[in-house]
């Protein structure tokens, strides 16, 4: 098993401010439902901050997964819930140095 980090950069485009409430908090459930999931299955949210400065994104969040292929199931499952349709963003894995040069 490799240790994999994803980061993931994002800030909500136009069109989510113009949800009404109930409709951004349904989407945000079911947001939270992956990360349940992923989390079930092995992965570690390591914490969510907010960007200061000059940056193109607003947040940064950051995981730790067993593999790049459950990181990229759990970027599949958000977009499956239309997660990049509200939000921009910028996603980078990494694999520990460990497993790149041994």
């Amino acid at each position: 098993m490799s240790d994999t980090i994803w980061i993931h950069y994002s800030r909500p485009r136009p069109h989510w401010y113009r949800l009404d409430a109930d409709e951004q908090q349904s989407r945000k459930t079911g947001w939270a439902t992956v990360a349940k999931i992923s989390t079930e299955r092995g992965a570690l949210h390591l914490g969510s901050y907010h960007i200061r400065g000059q940056h193109d994104f607003q947040a940064v969040d950051i995981w730790r997964f067993g593999s790049p292929e459950a990181a990229f199931d759990h970027w599949s499952r958000l977009t499956a819930e239309g997660y990049n349709e509200f939000f921009a963003f910028s996603n980078n894995v990494g694999l520990s140095l460990e497993e790149v040069i041994p």
